[in-house]
């Protein structure tokens, strides 16, 4: 029998393929915004937003469209709220929270008659550049978002970063 011989590997001529970098998992995903102002019309407001989950939950875009409202409130209510705080933290007798309760609802109420502004943010990978598209092109062409003054603010423009910040105080 012939002896065994134990070879040893070649090295690689080029060692930048054997050399590990930090690969990431996830490519760089662009954000671009689109911004609708609604102005005081809640119905809008409310069918643009279950217009945006039927859309979700449809196309499977959970992280992939997000949106956020901002109400813009008037000085009036503001100065209720204030008001009605110090009344929640005293709740020694339950006739006075259920009297207070009804002027609460009259307040929501007024606080919704405020311009309402939608945010939302599409957060498309490298690769998805044209559901990207496509989304930018529909959203602003359907019905409740199409009386609301859209406006799209992509990554590269100057307002982005504003935007962004905004987008990200909303809850």
């Amino acid at each position: 029998m012939s002896p065994l011989r134990v070879t040893k590997p070649h090295p690689a001529p080029d060692p930048a393929l054997t050399c590990r970098r930090p690969a990431s998992q996830t490519s760089v995903m662009a954000h671009t915004y689109l911004l609708f102002d609604f102005g005081p019309d809640e119905e809008k407001v409310q069918q643009a937003r279950h217009k945006l989950e039927s859309w979700k939950q449809a196309f499977r875009l959970d992280k992939k469209l997000q949106y956020k409202l901002e109400r813009e409130q008037s000085a009036a209510p503001d100065a209720a709220e204030t008001k009605s705080e110090p009344a929640n933290l005293d709740k020694p007798k339950p006739a006075k929270t259920k009297s207070k309760s009804k002027p609460k609802s009259g307040e929501s109420e007024s606080e919704n008659s405020g311009p309402v502004k939608l945010f939302v943010r599409l957060y498309f990978s490298g690769h998805e550049k044209l559901s990207e598209q496509r989304w930018i092109d529909r959203i602003p062409t359907e019905e409740p978002f199409k009386s609301a003054s859209p406006k799209t603010v992509r990554e590269s423009e100057p307002g982005f970063a504003d935007v962004l910040k905004q987008f990200d105080t909303l809850e």
